[in-house]
């Protein structure tokens, strides 16, 4: 008996209410893996990341030029946005020092709105390409170029805290010292609350106790107790503002998803986990277009308050979350409080951020990997450093891969010798493509090989039109000499582009 389902049958009712409720079930699964499968650790991480991003966002505020609340806003509206749209749960997203050195020229030269327009635009920018899938080519950088990244990162993490010692007396390196010692020490007598956490509540209590004169975080700037509010731009939305901001967003746009991918990466390898990269491209420049509506700058992905997340238990994206909320209510109703928080104890922090964040093991093998990876790992270290700008520092230790494994692949290895039938045997070993496409064609004695040459290509393949190209170059001047060729040992994959352009595995005179 056949039953029709259909708009008036019953059963076909009964059946979409069986897929609501399995829909239903499922998105109850998610949220409660996504946001409730790590509560405790979860909110006492995001707490502790909150409490560092205050000053991060300030510095990069004064860095592009803005008011300190541009960065604070952006670190709330990108942390909360993200943590429901990204593809990478735990990570932490906010204003970043790589953004906003790019956008410095466009408050010089533009002024505050056109920052929030290209803001929304870089958001745009990312969001399309996160549908264009180009997540998937972070696969393409190399592990040596991504450890380079990441101990540039904390090299640079590093220097950055060096300023805050500048007129500062002995109280501010005890504090310092303090923090690190609760760092370490403290998970040797409990783990229930995260030691960066305690860290900067307990050198904030000695601090206002004892009265020390040390730099605190309201002498980086004025905290202001007031919501972020929705604001349209008010630019004149032409073609010529477009081409104007183009420049400055494509820069944010790429700098934004190369930090932001790789760690992902990072934390990929750090919690054992996967994440979806195109959802995290699509996410961020959803965050940075909902960032610019509400008077924050772009950001992406941090990784030093991403590994501080991490380090203290933070796993989903409850930590993201309560991050951006919690800094939230750092900012409207404990302001006063967190102005008095030492810029020592959050030095301590960001100095455990450098040690757990830079990959010491790469140091004990430098002299055992590949002088070629070797070489650029250091490279795309000083890149990075020198220049400030991770995706100069990336793309050239990208660029510097390519060429050394183009170096080593663009090399053939060839046997000849006379078989018992008098032909002459080339065996070819070696990758045959554009590299090697020279290399190969003066690898024959044309004018005194015998009448019939065999060109041995089972260790070797073809990949490309410049390697067929080469090998129709040798059979035809064989060929002009009355000399005959056979081509044996092509795999299936070679042999069909071969077929393809209708060379086939022998040639005659």
């Amino acid at each position: 008996m056949t039953v029709s389902i259909g708009p008036g049958n019953p059963e076909s009712g009964a059946l979409n209410r069986q897929q609501n409720r399995r829909g239903f079930f499922l998105y109850l699964q998610y949220i409660k893996r996504g946001f409730f499968g790590n509560v405790r650790n979860d909110v006492l991480s995001g707490i502790t990341v909150a409490l560092a991003l205050i000053p991060e966002a300030i510095a990069f505020s004064i860095m592009a030029g803005v008011d300190p609340m541009v960065g604070l806003y952006a670190s709330f509206t990108i942390a909360v946005t993200i943590s429901i749209v990204g593809g990478r749960p735990g990570m932490i997203s906010a204003a970043t020092g790589a953004m906003a050195s790019l956008m410095g020229p466009i408050i010089a030269k533009y002024g505050l709105d056109y920052l929030f327009a290209a803001t929304i635009l870089t958001g745009l920018l990312q969001w399309i390409l996160g549908i264009c899938k180009v997540g998937r080519f972070i696969t393409f950088v190399p592990h040596s170029v991504i450890i380079g990244f990441v101990n540039a990162l904390a090299i640079i993490i590093f220097m950055a805290q060096l300023p805050n010692f500048i007129g500062e007396s002995w109280p501010m390196y005890l504090m310092v010292a303090g923090t690190l010692a609760i760092i370490y020490l403290l998970p040797l007598v409990t783990k229930v609350i995260p030691s960066a956490l305690t860290a900067i509540i307990v050198i904030t209590v000695i601090a206002i106790a004892t009265g020390s004169d040390v730099r605190t975080v309201g002498d980086m700037g004025e905290i202001k107790q007031a919501l972020p509010f929705f604001h349209i731009p008010q630019i004149a939305w032409t073609w010529e503002t477009l081409f104007i901001l183009l420049p400055y967003c494509l820069a944010l746009a790429v700098v934004g998803l190369t930090e932001s991918l790789l760690t992902a990466t990072i934390v990929d390898e750090m919690t054992e986990t996967k994440s979806n990269k195109n959802r995290e491209v699509r996410g961020q420049g959803i965050a940075n277009m909902i960032t610019g509506f509400f008077g924050g700058m772009a950001g992406c992905a941090m990784i030093g308050q991403t590994v501080i997340n991490v380090k203290s238990g933070g796993r989903t994206r409850l930590s993201t979350l309560v991050a951006g909320l919690f800094l939230l209510f750092l900012i409207l109703v404990l302001g006063d409080i967190v102005k008095q928080i030492p810029m020592a104890a959050l030095v301590g922090v960001m100095f455990m951020v450098c040690i757990g964040t830079f990959d010491w093991g790469s140091i004990r093998t430098l002299g055992t990997i590949p002088r070629g990876d070797a070489v650029v790992m250091v490279l795309t270290v000083v890149i990075v450093v020198v220049t400030s700008d991770l995706a100069i520092g990336v793309v050239s230790g990208v660029i510097l891969s390519a060429l050394n494994f183009g170096w080593k692949m663009g090399s053939l290895r060839c046997q000849d010798q006379m078989d018992e039938q008098g032909r002459k045997v080339y065996r070819i070993s070696g990758q045959l493509f554009f590299g090697t496409m020279m290399h190969f064609i003066e690898l024959f004695d044309h004018h005194a090989d015998p009448d019939h040459i065999v060109i041995d290509l089972s260790a070797s393949h073809v990949w490309d039109h410049s390697a067929i190209t080469a090998i129709s170059k040798v059979t035809q001047k064989y060929a002009g000499l009355e000399k005959t060729v056979t081509i044996t040992g092509l795999n299936q994959e070679s042999q069909r582009i071969m077929d393809q352009v209708g060379l086939s595995g022998s040639s005659s005179h």
